[in-house]
């Protein structure tokens, strides 16, 4: 299920549709850094290479966060909407390309996500699974 995380009333809340950062397998360096670049992009900073990158084969003001740990590559896909962060996948990656099938689970849990914000009723971020 989904998380929105608790915030200032100011700042843009996370919200998770999938994938977590702890520690294992993050190094606690690399998730400091994930939570450091999480937190300016709550408080409205924009972001760009080395840190994050847009990924417009998912869809619009999607990216990754690019996280660089002890032998390990870390992405975090976000999604910028007006009003929260949504997390669309953690993932270590192992490859220099995106592997197709992270860009079409992002897509859909991106798709459903919206779905839901379009209907009366739940959170939509409590129906995007």
């Amino acid at each position: 299920m989904p998380i929105a995380s608790r915030n200032a009333p100011t700042d843009k809340p996370l919200v998770w549709l999938h994938g977590e950062v702890k520690t294992p397998p993050w190094s606690l360096e690399a998730r400091r850094e994930a939570g450091f670049l999480l937190r300016r992009l709550q408080l409205g900073d924009k972001l760009s290479l080395p840190s994050s990158r847009p990924m417009p084969s998912i869809g619009p003001a999607v990216h990754e966060l690019r996280i660089k740990d002890a032998g390990a590559e870390w992405r975090i896909i976000y999604r910028l909407d007006s009003d929260a962060i949504v997390i669309a996948e953690v993932f270590h990656k192992k490859t220099q390309a995106t592997p197709h099938a992270i860009i079409e689970t992002c897509k859909r849990r991106l798709r459903r996500y919206d779905e839901a914000a379009e209907q009366p009723g739940e959170h939509a971020s409590e129906r995007a699974q």
